[in-house]
């Protein structure tokens, strides 16, 4: 206090004691930017069996753990092993959330004719899982859906259950709603005599609400939030949820994930009501996997890149690899890049990845086409940005007074912070931005600065054109 240029926090100016007093000053020594660890949650549709209370989030490191929590072929337990199998080093929290009181419970059956002339094998595919019975010459309708139920018990990971009765396997939702009539059943038999037709699911009706699971993790902190619904009426709760904790007063920055395995139409009508830069809907055209299944994948992805300023085009992801047929091409991509839905493509080597990572959000709020938030990378390095030169002021100034000195120290701090991102291309042209960094005092608030910070965000490379000029 009696020092000009030195302040203490500990020794009080007052001693009149003899001796020589040294306290420690740690607010200087972090010069380096904050690490961008990628907390992911997913919301997790349980079932009663699992152990876990519904709201009761909980730290999960694998798909058997999931299981466990949220109850074996749940939807919570599908979406764990998405993720990941996607990126098995996620640090993922799920919130288990109970079916709605209402809900009802999708149903569809598999009809089996018979009896065999032959043997061979009756086949099951419940979403992208096969399930195969042998067949014997002579066996009835009656006898193969009851070796079918009994393939289906043994396969507990499988999102319904299953009752036979005169050739007739019928398949529950283990999970109610809306989301049951997505799970996809095919099947074919090789056995002489017999045939198959399926019923596909339906019947599923009303989706938990995600509110009170969003509520109860407020202030987790998480950074990537994976919904289990690609309706909007979920999504647009999921919107509210980011919009707050990621607003100036909140500053706890995430983006939202869902999954859509419909068609190109219904999947930009879904983004169009949404038109948020902080909510990114995949694309996988004809997936036999449900939507929460295409999310958990994506964001298992989208965590896997910790640079928010890199592109994530090309990223690999966990999820079934689609007929040649029903594969997007290059002018449905475009329209879906034009229309805030993320595509994705079978690559190389029948890998499915990320064609180029968007957000919903297209238009401002008079209607106006806007570009500003249309990469997912451009939201992830405005939170990043903001996090790095929030804690560098809360390192540095945590207890300092606000006189005619303050500013241009806080203003050098700030700048040094852009230097460092420019050096990790985060941030561009730092220096022909100097000019628009200003800290100066709230003329309304005399305990307060007020900052004005420029943000050049770094873009992707997603485009190169170039001409070829013939010389003969």
């Amino acid at each position: 206090m009696s020092s000009a240029n030195i302040s203490f926090n500990s020794i009080p100016s007052s001693i009149r004691k003899p001796g020589q007093y040294l306290e420690f000053n740690t607010s200087l020594a972090v010069r380096t930017l904050p690490a961008n660890t990628q907390k992911v949650l997913i919301l997790a549709p349980m079932l009663a069996s699992g152990t876990k209370s519904p709201l009761e989030a909980v730290s999960v490191f694998s798909a058997d753990e999931a299981a466990l929590y949220f109850g074996y072929g749940s939807l919570a337990h599908l979406m764990c092993n998405a993720a990941i199998n996607t990126y098995a080093y996620l640090d993922l929290t799920m919130i288990g959330i109970s079916d709605a009181a209402a809900g009802l419970a999708a149903s569809g059956t598999l009809t089996v004719t018979g009896p065999a002339t032959a043997q061979g094998v009756l086949t099951l595919w419940v979403g992208n899982t096969r399930v195969d019975v042998a067949v014997s010459a002579a066996d009835t309708a009656a006898i193969m859906a009851a070796a079918m139920k009994s393939a289906i018990d043994n396969l507990p990971e499988l999102p319904v259950t299953a009752a036979a009765a005169d050739g007739v396997v019928t398949l529950t939702a283990k999970n109610k709603g809306l989301s049951g009539n997505g799970i996809s059943l095919r099947a074919q038999t090789t056995a002489s005599g017999t045939t198959t037709v399926i019923a596909a699911m339906a019947g599923g009706d009303v989706d938990p609400d995600l509110t009170a699971a969003l509520a109860s993790v407020f202030a987790g902190g998480h950074n990537i939030i994976i919904s289990p619904f690609a309706t909007q009426t979920a999504l647009t709760v999921l919107r509210t949820h980011l919009d707050s904790v990621s607003g100036p007063m909140e500053q706890r920055g995430a983006v939202g994930v869902a999954g859509w395995p419909a068609s190109l139409a219904t999947g930009i009508t879904l983004a169009d009501s949404l038109n948020s830069g902080r909510i990114t809907v995949g694309w996988h055209n004809s997936s036999v996997l449900l939507p929460a299944e295409i999310a958990a994948a994506y964001g298992a992805a989208i965590a896997s890149e910790e640079d928010p300023a890199r592109p994530l085009n090309t990223l690999t992801m966990a999820l079934d690899v689609t007929d040649i047929t029903s594969r997007p091409g290059r002018t449905e991509q475009e329209s879906a890049l034009h229309n805030g839905l993320t595509p994705f493509e079978v690559g190389s080597g029948d890998v499915v990845q990320i064609v180029r990572a968007i957000t919903t959000y297209t238009q401002n709020s008079s209607g106006v086409d806007d570009v500003a938030l249309l990469d997912l990378t451009t939201i992830r390095t405005l939170d990043y940005v903001r996090k790095a030169c929030r804690e560098r002021i809360a390192l540095r100034f945590p207890r300092s007074k606000l006189s005619s000195r303050t500013p241009p120290l806080v203003k050098s701090e700030l700048y040094d912070v852009l230097l460092k991102l420019e050096e990790l291309e985060i941030l561009e042209a730092v220096e022909d931005n100097k000019d628009g960094l200003i800290v100066e005092r709230d003329s309304q608030d005399v305990n307060r600065l007020d900052a004005r910070i420029p943000a050049d965000v770094v873009n992707g490379l997603h485009v190169f054109a170039g001409r070829i000029d013939l010389l003969l």
